[in-house]
């Protein structure tokens, strides 16, 4: 289905990646001082001191807001405290129960992984990203979950938080959190992944870490209840097809479902890996929509309306549409299709040594099972299937690995999916040739083409475009 052509982006995109750029240097200068991150460089390199040198001034910025945060947060990471390390643990008393934690607990002060925030003129309307490459297995720690907000982050109270249903529905009702809490529950694994995951990687490639080039995807257990259990206690008339789902935040984001996928597996998310939903992630309640683009997941979900026709709003008209070559635009491409990236090693990390390496990453799919997925490290010329680890979810992530000797010589690395549909992952240069570009970087969503990661004979990984 297509609507009428859109606009190109604003001359000030350019200006936003460069921002974005920027975050991403001071994010690895950080990192490549700590030996526990796949970023550590060490420092027997000459020309490695020189760079670090050279991006001092860029490390002072980071270092300058990071002062204001306090000092004790300034000796530990987000997340954790400072504590004293004994040179043997085993001769001093550890930190007795609840002393310091307030009941709820820190992570380790030598873990740093952090999500970093998109370049955009306010952080408001702004998104952050996931650190895939820190991730182990799939699940994704709350606090690390991707953000994607078109009007900040709504503080809403539970007890006076209210769901309306109407429409064509035989009684219009509304549901407070505890009658909701009421109704049988479920939990599923899905993963949400941002339409936009990859902006910045069409024309060619921009941002240098898996965080940045994939970071707006992310897997949680939720739990909640099916939305097909509320539709049915309003009773849906005869005829109808679609229902808007709007948020309760400043930008009362909406967007249109088909009733046919409401009805299949949507669901009213209040839980988060076992705990109450985080605030960032739609507190008191969320929609979610198994396989689709992300922003059809409604946070803060207030409003359903149940109608026959789509209701066109802004958010599926103006944006997340694909544009074409002919400068039109296909509506209502929800699906996120197959994808896989290499987690490890990805771009910017540092290969010591010739010699065995284990190759892992995460593949998905909007549309269900990922039945296989391949690894190449000669730019595509070979593939060899990898092995996935369970559990293996519909339209989730799932874990793969294969193992690899590098000989020191330059190499390409690769991985496609295939999913149970039989769809195959492309190439960026499938999707270029299909979708057109309509000036700078005019395609900017779903995509989900082969990503590839070049190994320098130095060791040193970085992102390229290699077809």
């Amino acid at each position: 289905m297509k609507t009428r052509p859109l606009p190109e982006l604003p001359a000030g995109t350019t200006a936003l990646h460069q921002k974005l750029q920027t975050q991403e240097a001071l994010f690895l200068e950080n990192e490549r001082r700590n030996p526990e991150s796949p970023y550590y460089h060490g420092d027997a390199d000459p020309a490695r001191q020189r760079r670090r040198f050279l991006l001092g001034s860029v490390a002072a910025l980071g270092a300058a807001a990071l002062a204001k945060t306090g000092a004790a947060q300034a000796k530990a990471p987000p997340g954790a405290i400072e504590r004293t390390v004994f040179p043997d643990p085993t001769k001093a008393q550890g930190v007795g129960v609840g002393v310091d934690d307030g009941g709820y607990g820190f992570r380790s002060q030598f873990e740093t992984e952090v999500r970093w925030r998109f370049g955009t003129k306010t952080t408001e309307s702004s998104w952050s990203m996931t650190p895939l490459e820190k991730s182990q297995g799939i699940i994704t720690p709350s606090g690390l979950h991707y953000e994607r907000h078109h009007g900040g982050i709504a503080t809403i109270d539970p007890t006076k938080h209210m769901l309306y249903v109407h429409g064509m529905v035989d009684e219009a009702k509304k549901f407070n959190m505890q009658d909701i809490r009421r109704f049988p529950f479920m939990s599923r694994i899905c993963f949400l992944e941002c339409s936009g995951n990859g902006l910045t990687e069409w024309i060619k490639p921009t941002l240098k870490t898996v965080q940045g080039t994939h970071g707006l995807t992310s897997t949680s257990e939720w739990t909640g209840v099916p939305l097909s259990t509320l539709l049915n206690e309003v009773g849906v008339k005869s005829g109808a097809k679609w229902l808007l789902a709007e948020g309760g935040d400043a930008a009362v984001m909406t967007r249109s479902i088909p009733l046919e996928k409401a009805m299949a597996d949507c669901f009213l998310a209040y839980g988060q890996n076992g705990e109450a939903i985080r605030p960032e992630q739609g507190y008191p309640l969320r929609l979610v929509v198994p396989g689709y683009e992300g922003n059809m997941c409604i946070k803060w979900l207030r409003r359903i309306e149940i109608s026959d026709t789509p209701f066109m709003t802004r958010e599926e008209t103006s944006k997340y549409t694909d544009l074409m070559p002919d400068g039109s635009a296909l509506q209502f491409s929800f699906v996120m299709e197959a994808k896989s990236v290499i987690t490890y090693p990805s771009g910017e990390m540092l290969l010591q040594r010739p010699g065995f390496y284990e190759i892992t990453g995460l593949a998905w799919s909007g549309k269900g099972l990922v039945k296989k997925v391949e690894v190449s490290v000669d730019g595509g010329k070979t593939w060899r299937e990898a092995k996935l680890h369970g559990p293996i979810l519909p339209m989730c992530h799932t874990r793969f690995s294969i193992p690899w000797e590098w000989d020191g010589k330059e190499a390409i690395l690769q991985s496609r999916c295939t999913d149970e549909t039989g769809y195959v992952q492309p190439t960026i240069k499938d999707l270029v040739a299909q979708r057109g570009t309509n000036g700078p970087l005019a395609s900017i969503y779903h995509l989900n083409g082969i990503q590839s990661w070049k190994v320098a004979a130095t060791g040193e990984v970085s992102n390229v475009h290699h077809y």
